[in-house]
């Protein structure tokens, strides 16, 4: 195995400048920094970082923590991370929790036996207001990113979020200002404060029209695929007149436009759809779909903004996102009477 002495004997320097000119030091010249790093190139040298981090209390590791890598949402939040984190010497671990508290827990604590310097999780959201492995978080004081929406569990760290609420209500109000009395929205997760939002956000726009919450336009449909199918069926069958709907995100509305589209009811002709998140497949589905694009990319890169904050011992407050309605070929008037 090469070592920094045998690196320092070949280039007739002490280990010290070695091993300074292998960390970018700014006090080694830069053409001797230049010539250490071509002998150890060529003699293959592959730093000890298990070494370093006896030595300077740093792994140069963050973990990073998403529910599922299915998730389309998040994969231009990940490279965005990810790219910073090359760009600072850091690595990235990851894992998946399939939005399970338990596997979210056991994760977690893999990555604190690693000792990575900061985490990035998003959270397993769920009924109780507290989780013993954020308060272990909390008393370790492990600088920790939340990626999404606080809930109380969490709420002793800072968030990066996006504005969920006037991103919903802006949704609404277009169908609405296409003439759309009887919006039904698909709503997603009971306690996932996201989906708690862009209901509220609904329910504002409606307030705005001065229309009234009809709890008969308002259906349960979590944040698959295949609850946006079982959403559209409930809807097709109780039939309440609806000519749109708001759905939670971009899978419930794919989900629900393909039930609508194969039980013969056209969108747009016959009912609006509108879905959230802005997905890759939602400008290439059947019906081009209208949707809120929400800023993925920038979310990594104001998630590890956060992130250098707590390093340097800052505390960076939680940041709201502003997101933006496209419209294509999933929205227009309601059908003529």
């Amino acid at each position: 195995m090469i070592r920094l002495k045998d690196i320092a004997e070949q280039a007739g320097v002490s280990v010290m400048t070695v091993s300074k000119a292998l960390r970018d030091e700014p006090d080694i010249a830069a053409q001797t920094r230049a010539r250490i790093r071509t002998i150890a190139d060529a003699a293959g040298y592959v730093p000890n970082h298990a070494a370093r981090a006896l030595r300077t209390h740093t792994t140069r590791q963050f973990g990073l923590i998403i529910s599922a890598l299915t998730n389309p949402l998040y994969i231009r939040v990940l490279m965005a991370i990810e790219e910073q984190a090359h760009e600072m010497g850091y690595d990235i671990l990851f894992a998946q929790t399939m939005n399970h508290p338990g596997r979210e827990e056991a994760v977690i604590r893999r990555m604190l036996a690693r000792r990575v310097d900061g985490l990035f999780i998003r959270p397993v959201y769920r009924a109780d207001n507290t989780a013993a492995i954020y308060e272990e978080l909390k008393r370790q004081g492990t600088p920790t990113v939340i990626l999404g929406h606080r809930a109380l569990f969490c709420s002793d760290f800072p968030s990066v979020q996006t504005d969920d609420l006037a991103s919903a209500r802006s949704a609404t109000l277009h169908l609405l200002g296409l003439g759309h009395q009887r919006v039904a929205c698909f709503t997603g997760p009971t306690f996932s404060p996201w989906a708690q939002e862009r209901y509220e956000g609904y329910r504002h726009a409606l307030h705005d029209a001065n229309l009234e919450v009809d709890e008969k336009l308002v259906f349960q449909a979590g944040a698959t695929i295949e609850e946006g199918e079982k959403a559209a069926l409930q809807l097709i069958n109780e039939a309440p007149g609806a000519t749109a709907i708001v759905a939670a995100n971009d899978l419930v509305a794919i989900g629900a436009a393909n039930i609508l589209l194969d039980q013969g009811v056209r969108i747009p002709e016959d009912i609006s759809l509108i879905g959230f998140g802005n997905i890759l497949g939602a400008a290439h589905y059947r019906v081009p779909l209208t949707t809120v694009r929400q800023p993925k990319y920038r979310r990594g890169i104001t998630a590890m903004e956060s992130m250098e904050d707590l390093l340097a011992g800052k505390n960076p407050d939680t940041k709201r996102l502003a997101a933006e309605l496209i419209l294509r070929d999933s929205t227009a008037d309601p059908p003529k009477k």
